[in-house]
């Protein structure tokens, strides 16, 4: 098929049919989001009009079946679109990761009502509507490693009321949605999803958010107060010994592809950027680019290497996948990523680590992928535990 000129002035129109994406669109759209990504770092800024194009060419719908209107794209299609979109903007890439993994879970999940379904499916398909969990607390961190959730959900006479507090809610700003993990009030907890819209009355959205990195994912508080929750917008509810029974391996699969491709894009960019800079920087004392010395062609090496094992890793999990061994994968790609991007930090020196400095940027993004789950220690503990198990059977 023949793809017409694209330009920063005339972005091609939708190009999302049957979960294909057409060439050239996410090259378009993985430099138009880096034109702006410094920026959005710099003031915290939300990227409403990133998500704006990503709806225009139907990608926010693109981990919903086809036959209910979304683009039915397959695992290496999205793992293909969040290469993309995070190479250019890493915050609007982690957004987008939780895009596909709360719609693909909403339509996997329990029977909703027709209505609700219908309503769900309309507002991601033709309004763009952001979806995405929340579930860490103050007190309780993440519901991960065990305990009950502050925010409570009390049965009432007409359904149900929602009160309490959630932080590091990526995408806060923007959500239509948000999956809320909650207790009962009752004598024996329960624990549960509550679907929750944004525009309901009592929600609030705190601004907090100020972190290192990855600083346009508005990942403020939210706080509902007297929420009314229908009955049908309440997901199962399970004993807290039974959480395990929620579990669903595809949403751990791909949370942990997705995630790790999100932070290997962060080192990609770095990459290139580090060896475009080598081929242009000529000393005065050299009279000859960086590029051709010896120590950093072995330093460009050595994160080839290990952006290599990433890529195959990250292949081998899509055409294998693997749920148990995503947390493992997520590991070594992600740790694998920040060292790439250290080891071009380190040869700069100090100018690498100046505010304005691009690398400086990659770095405090990459970093962050240490914040999710599963985490490093989660991970590790879980190969020894069983590598004694194996040795002790």
């Amino acid at each position: 098929m023949a793809t017409r000129a694209i330009t920063t002035a005339d972005a091609p129109n939708r190009e999302a049919t049957g979960g294909v994406v057409e060439l050239g669109v996410l090259d378009w759209i993985r430099d138009d989001f880096a034109s702006r990504a410094a920026d959005h770092d710099a003031d915290g800024s939300f990227p409403f009009e990133n998500f704006s194009i990503l709806h225009k060419h139907g990608l926010l719908s693109a981990s919903l079946p086809a036959d209910l209107g979304g683009g039915g794209a397959h695992l290496s299609e999205l793992a293909r679109i969040v290469r993309a979109v995070s190479y250019g903007d890493p915050s609007t890439g982690l957004v987008l990761v939780m895009q596909y993994l709360f719609t693909a879970q909403f339509v996997r999940g329990r029977k909703w009502s027709d209505t609700l379904r219908e309503r769900f499916l309309r507002s991601v398909i033709d309004d763009g509507a952001l979806v995405n969990g929340l579930r860490v607390e103050p007190d309780l961190g993440t519901p991960g490693r065990g305990g009950l959730p502050a925010t409570v959900v009390r049965r009432t006479a007409t359904g149900w009321v929602l009160n309490g507090r959630k932080i590091y809610s990526t995408g806060a700003p923007g959500l239509k949605w948000m999956s809320v993990w909650t207790a009962t009030d009752e004598d024996e907890p329960r624990v549960g999803g509550v679907l929750v819209d944004a525009a309901t009355p009592g929600v609030r959205i705190e601004p907090t958010w100020n972190h290192l990195g990855m600083r346009a994912t508005g990942s403020h508080d939210v706080i509902f107060e007297d929420v009314a929750i229908p009955d049908d917008q309440i997901s199962a509810l399970v004993r807290p010994q039974d959480q395990h029974l929620l579990l669903d391996a595809d949403f751990q699969q791909r949370n942990g592809l997705l995630i790790s491709i999100v932070y290997d894009s962060v080192a990609h960019a770095a990459r290139d950027w580090f060896v475009s800079w080598l081929q242009q920087r000529i000393p005065t004392a050299l009279g000859a680019p960086l590029s051709t010395l010896s120590r950093f062609q072995e330093l460009v090496g050595r994160i080839e290497a290990l952006l290599y094992a990433n890529k195959l890793l990250i292949e081998r999990s899509i055409e294998t996948p693997d749920p148990a061994g995503a947390g493992t994968i997520k590991h070594i790609v992600t740790n694998n990523a920040v060292q790439a991007v250290q080891l071009a930090i380190d040869s700069i020196g100090n100018p690498a680590l100046t505010r304005a400095h691009p690398l400086e940027r990659h770095l405090r993004n990459v970093l962050c992928s240490r914040v999710h789950m599963p985490q490093d220690d989660i991970v590790l503990t879980g190969l020894g535990r069983a590598a004694f198990a194996v040795s002790h059977g």
